[in-house]
């Protein structure tokens, strides 16, 4: 995001850093969908490897669509809007779009590479019916 914004030429004002934290948000936001997908994936009973292809699979149209509709509405906050919200919006657009790469291809590149280290135990749980709970 910073290398964008200095290729550009920008200046980095409040609203830009605004957009920044909105991005980092818009970030987290979808590695929370990510793991949470993942979890739901492990107590199926999948194994590591097919629960991340199979949260993959599912949540990358709900990441997308977000992100897209966040990039709509920064190109109508550049086009209609005047200085300082015209910094929000390419530095809310450029973020977004790295939020979208880093929430598809790192985030997937990094847990597949994990996958082996998970353990499905922790996310199954547990019948204690018939034990004494003490």
């Amino acid at each position: 995001l910073f290398g964008m914004i200095s290729l550009t030429g920008s200046i980095l004002t409040l609203p830009g850093i605004a957009g920044i934290v909105l991005t980092i948000g818009m970030t987290v936001d979808g590695n929370v969908l990510i793991f949470e997908r993942i979890k739901e994936e492990l107590r199926l009973g999948k194994t590591p490897e097919n629960s991340i292809d199979s949260a993959f699979s599912k949540v990358v149209w709900t990441i997308f669509d977000a992100n897209l509709t966040t990039i709509l509405a920064g190109l109508v906050l550049f086009y209609f809007g005047t200085g300082t919200v015209k910094g929000f919006a390419v530095t809310l657009i450029i973020g977004v779009i790295g939020a979208m790469f880093t929430n598809i291809v790192v985030s997937r590149t990094v847990l597949t590479g994990m996958a082996g280290s998970l353990k499905p135990h922790r996310y199954v749980k547990v019948e204690t019916e018939g034990r004494d709970a003490r």
